[in-house]
């Protein structure tokens, strides 16, 4: 791709992508299938039709879908597939934003190897560093990790690189930003040269995608236009609240409509977080709170809450705005607006 080719051109899907419209007709290993078929698919998403195969087939990959279209699963089943147990060798290394999402692709890849014998061990930060050792001392055929525990781990040499052939990179634009870019490199410059590189994410910038020409060879782009990343289907209303003093009485008034199911509040700064969550509590209401400064298993003891419906209204920051899986939320209230139109939409789409 030239640098200089139009926005256009570079959100187009690939043309000579296959699709395939089945899981029996991709020529799965049988175990697989039949984890994918217990893990209650019954025919491939859009996304799936699209870039399993591609991937499955050893091309570096640049996929763009919504939230919620099955891309988690889409890597998942495309690594399952390509890896070798025979061995306990690290064959495929995932990275992404946040401890939570690396667990949840944890969970993922392990509940559809199921019947693979498949190890798979979620490397994430404020866990005990020597349980990571045990861990991958043992073998993993596959890490989903964050990048500064990873990287951690290649350093010690508990995490060895010589044999991964595929690295995936998850929330890819949240990956290639500022904050994590150079973590990125310093894991990628351990890797093989040949190692297949694929990224995910429902939204990707023009200059994210020029910057992947630095690690990326030849690769296959299976993009929607940036047109098409709506919000169907979520109703959207604005509060005009002129003073922001006035937001946490506005916020009081809506509390029993948060509480019908679950909902998310999402603040800009931890610091806000804090504030809104001892406001809310100080007024009689019941609310939990999350953001990145908490220890790792009072994070781990809010998500199982929260996922098991026993919290009901959350406040956090955008630690929760990527790729986080909870079916039952059907209300996010943004406190503070987000900073661009990416992380509105990764608020939104659950």
């Amino acid at each position: 791709m030239n640098p200089t080719d139009d926005t256009k051109t570079v959100y187009e899907t690939s043309t000579n992508v296959k699709v395939i419209n089945s899981f029996d007709q991709m020529n799965l290993k049988e175990d697989l299938l039949r984890g994918i078929y217990a893990y209650n698919f019954e025919k491939p998403s859009a996304i799936q039709q699209r870039a399993i195969l591609p991937v499955v087939g050893g091309r570096d990959v640049i996929a763009q879908a919504q939230a919620g279209t099955g891309k988690t699963a889409t890597f998942a089943i495309s690594i399952l597939q390509s890896i070798s147990t025979k061995s306990r060798d690290c064959q495929a290394l995932i990275l992404s934003p946040t401890r939570e999402l690396a667990q949840q692709i944890q969970s993922v890849v392990l509940a559809l190897g199921d019947y693979m014998n498949v190890q798979c061990h979620a490397c994430i930060g404020g866990t005990n560093v020597g349980e990571d050792i045990r861990k991958l001392d043992y073998g993993q055929h596959v890490v989903s990790g964050t990048p500064g525990r990873v990287f951690d781990m290649i350093k010690r040499r508990n995490l060895v690189t010589k044999n991964i052939k595929i690295l995936v990179l998850d929330e890819a634009d949240e990956m290639l930003s500022k904050g994590f870019k150079d973590q990125i490199y310093d894991v990628y410059r351990y890797l093989s040269p040949n190692t297949q590189v694929v990224l995910f994410s429902a939204t990707l910038p023009h200059d994210v995608l020029e910057m992947t020409q630095k690690f990326m060879t030849d690769p296959i782009r299976i993009l929607v236009k940036r047109d098409e990343l709506t919000l169907d289907g979520i109703k959207q209303f604005f509060v005009a609240v002129e003073r922001e003093e006035w937001k946490f009485d506005t916020l009081c008034d809506l509390y029993d409509t948060l509480t019908i199911t679950q909902a998310v509040i999402f603040c800009n700064t931890k610091r806000k977080v804090d504030f809104l969550t001892e406001k809310m509590r100080a007024a009689n209401f019941t609310v939990s709170s999350m953001h990145g400064d908490m220890p790792q298993k009072e994070r781990e003891t809010i998500m199982t809450e929260f996922r098991q419906g026993a919290s009901r209204v959350i406040i956090t920051t955008d630690v929760w705005a990527r790729g986080i899986d909870v079916q039952q939320v059907s209300l996010v209230i943004n406190y503070d607006l987000p900073n661009n139109r990416e992380l509105y939409i990764h608020r939104l789409v659950f």
